[in-house]
């Protein structure tokens, strides 16, 4: 079964960087594509940034411009999230997910999810 594990979320003032990390284990194939949503209480979830694991290929909304960067190490299994200039409205529970396929979108259902990570940022 896939496996999902996110880390790195932590406290960080406003203005500084964070990076988290998804370990992503027991996929039976190479197609797939791992992303990053956020969820704050109250709040819609929201999509941040997907890669494709066969071209490495990124995608973002316009929504979501600026500030964040997605990447891989094939070597580690590891999806990364940098987050940079982080702001209080960035405070969230972070998840990686996961689905089959190339298709790279930040919407709709995905099939594997992680526990979540919490970032909150301090003012």
């Amino acid at each position: 079964e896939v496996q999902l594990v996110e880390s790195g979320g932590g406290l960080v003032q406003a203005g500084g960087s964070l990076r988290l990390s998804c370990a992503a284990s027991g996929f039976t194939s190479d197609d797939y594509v791992i992303a990053w949503f956020r969820q704050a209480p109250g709040k819609e979830r929201e999509g941040i940034r997907c890669i494709r694991k066969s071209d490495g290929s990124t995608y973002y909304t316009d929504s979501m411009k600026g500030r964040f960067t997605i990447s891989s190490d094939n070597a580690e299994n590891t999806v990364f999230l940098q987050m940079n200039l982080v702001k209080p409205e960035d405070t969230a529970i972070y998840y990686c997910a996961a689905e089959y396929g190339d298709s790279c979108v930040l919407s709709g259902p995905y099939e594997y999810w992680g526990q979540g990570t919490q970032v909150t940022v301090s003012s």
